[in-house]
């Protein structure tokens, strides 16, 4: 074994480096919340190229004394603990005092400070975490701190930054983060030379919610209080939930955090009420005493311990429950506009033999006719034309010929039949899906003759073959259909140019890792373009997907992305054609015509590969005579 040593200063400050300064973002949200900390109400973030050659942020904050300001950039240097009691009571953002030193030792940094009061300011410059340049300044009250070339001096570090797009998004998500956690300090970020986000500062969390989500963020407020915890802040309806936890969002006594135990407690509010597959969005701020959360148990300071877990799961779920309960979840009737072009010819019409301004009559439905009104109103009547008997049996024949055929009480097809084409999508109705945790997948035989019975709740086909049935799940299995035809393609996938591009808004995140990964998803049939403040034009999409369900589909690409599920090209591939075959897909509780039934049954029956849905779902489970028999006791 080699020698102990003792690290020199710059060796162990590089290695805290490693431990809180990932990337720009893990920069920007220590200087952030040290601006916090400084009791400021207003707080610019300005980057360039992603956050790497040049961050500054500014503050009105309490500034440094210039002693203060020197001893800052030392390791274990902070002005928010003195004493040991005091780390069971922690109530401000930063405490190890790591964060400048860790910052300062792998980049340049120029600091301007001044205290409320004071004649001048304090100027420093360091390299590489060493003071160079101590001179006064002028400067307003309050610190600016720029850090400049991010891991000049580490090049191995610079191999894991991503690219100027994502690394900034990045940073957007730490400014979201901060304004929502503190919605009385008034936030602004430039990117760019571009103004990004902008908060007012006015202490209301709503308005805060709007300047990061936007107008489309539907929330319902949440205020509740349970033994010595408080929760406030706002869900989403159970009917305007999301495809991924992007937005799902945690604040512990102002400090975002990451919390299994609180997104267990959100979601189990939401039982039997939200789809499968989806996720409720929320903006939450739960406070404690200090002494009952643990705040020292992850170098970035995001994951938290609670004293005592049961009683906070039980204050969010309560919550958030209550705020359910009392909100009418009644979707709003939508109305498509008008399609514009040449109008439907109409039919001719006689006019009256007499103008009479009906608009004005029926403008008086609650009031009495007068005698002049009543007069004209049944004149106008008696001399309108009465319709024709033959032209009225002419019309009755059109409107009987064009219904659909009565289902068909059996019918037997023949076992081998040739490849169908794609299933068009039917309208939805939206009912969610169980999984069953075993299922044997039945063996069907294939020189047996079968027939098709009908269709059970919407969702599952019935088909009797020989001594069995069939249910078959309608939706698994066109899912798996449309699964391998589209993983047969394996080059381009067809797509579909939008004649409207659809904008998106989604999270710093999810916008970075679709913009990351913008070939793999043209080879899906998506064309995407950034169109600023997070938001994202849909241009093209592919051919089997309804455009309805585009953006959509997108955000749960993002959220599996983001996952990890991107370590391999064809995982990611198939992460995404799951994805789009799942969307594309009719759905359980969906109304389908008897032909889309039979084509999906015959499909089952003749193909050996369609057994699970591409999530492992079983498409067809069995149900012989014997079982059924044994259930009437006939047996």
């Amino acid at each position: 074994m080699s020698k102990i040593i003792k690290l020199s200063p710059h060796v162990a400050n590089l290695i805290a480096a490693g431990e809180v300064v990932e990337r720009p973002a893990s920069v920007a949200k220590e200087l952030l919340e040290n601006a916090v900390d400084a009791g400021a109400s207003q707080v610019t973030l300005e980057i360039r190229d992603g956050g790497m050659t040049f961050l500054r942020v500014t503050d009105n904050g309490c500034g440094m004394s210039p002693e203060d300001a020197r001893t800052a950039f030392l390791r274990h240097a902070t002005s928010k603990l003195k004493t040991a009691e005091d780390l069971a009571a922690i109530v401000t953002m930063g405490f190890r005092g790591e964060a400048l030193a860790a910052i300062a030792s792998v980049s340049r940094i120029d600091l301007l400070t001044k205290t409320p009061g004071a004649i001048s300011g304090t100027a420093l410059h360091l390299e590489a975490g060493n003071i160079t340049e101590d001179t006064e300044a002028g400067c307003p009250d309050g610190t600016t701190i720029i850090v400049r070339d991010l891991f000049f001096n580490t090049p191995a570090r610079m191999k894991f930054m991503k690219s100027d797009t994502v690394e900034g998004s990045k940073i957007a998500a730490a400014v979201q983060a901060q304004a929502l956690a503190h919605p009385e300090v008034a936030f602004r970020f430039l990117r760019d030379g571009k103004e990004v986000l902008s908060t007012p500062g006015t202490g209301s969390l709503e308005a805060a919610v709007y300047c990061v989500y936007g107008r489309d963020c539907k929330l319902i407020p949440l205020d509740s209080k349970w033994d010595s915890f408080t929760l406030t802040g706002f869900v989403s309806k159970p009917t305007d939930a999301r495809p991924s936890r992007a937005l799902q969002t945690f604040f512990v006594n102002g400090r975002p955090v990451k919390s299994r135990l609180l997104i267990a407690a959100l979601e189990e509010a939401y039982r039997n009420q939200i789809m499968v597959g989806k996720f409720p969005a929320c903006v939450l701020h739960l406070t404690t005493p200090p002494a009952a959360v643990d705040v020292n148990v992850h170098p970035a300071k995001t994951e938290v311990k609670f004293l005592n877990e049961k009683a906070v799961f039980d204050c969010v779920h309560y919550g958030v429950l209550g705020a359910l309960n009392k909100t009418p979840d009644r979707p709003q009737m939508q109305f498509k506009p008008a399609t514009t072009g040449a109008p439907a010819p109409q039919p001719p019409t006689a006019v009256p033999p007499k103008q009479v301004n009906f608009s004005r009559i029926l403008s008086a439905h609650f009031r009495a006719m007068s005698d002049e009104e009543y007069k004209n109103f049944a004149s106008a009547v008696k001399d309108a034309p009465k319709p024709s008997p033959a032209a009225a049996a002419a019309t009755a024949l059109a409107v009987e010929e064009t219904k659909l055929p009565p289902l068909r009480e059996s019918v037997i097809l023949p076992t081998a039949a040739p490849a169908i084409t794609p299933i068009p999508v039917s309208q939805p109705v939206s009912q969610p899906e169980e999984v069953p945790e075993q299922t044997v997948i039945p063996t069907m035989p294939t020189d047996i003759p079968w027939r098709y019975v009908g269709e059970l709740y919407n969702s599952y086909i019935l088909v009797e073959q020989g001594e069995d049935a069939y249910l078959i799940d309608k939706h698994a299995a066109h899912e798996r259909i449309l699964f391998e035809k589209l993983k047969a393609n394996q080059e381009t996938i067809s797509a579909q140019a939008l004649l409207t591009p659809i904008a998106q808004r989604l999270t710093p995140d999810a916008l970075a890792i679709l913009l990351e990964n913008q070939p793999l998803l043209e080879e899906l049939g998506f064309e995407i373009q950034e169109f600023g403040e997070n938001t994202l034009l849909i241009r093209q999409i592919p051919m089997d997907l309804d455009s309805s369900l585009a953006a959509d589909a997108l955000e749960t690409l993002a959220a599996d992305l983001l996952n990890g599920r991107g370590q391999h090209r064809e995982s990611v591939r198939d992460e995404l054609l799951h994805t789009v075959a799942c969307k594309a897909a009719i759905k359980a509780g969906w109304q389908s015509s008897e032909q889309e039934l039979l084509k999906l049954a015959e499909q089952v029956l003749s193909r050996d590969d369609l057994k699970h849905c591409p999530h492992g779902r079983p498409i067809c489970i069995s149900l012989s005579k014997k079982q059924l028999e044994k259930q009437f006791k006939r047996s």
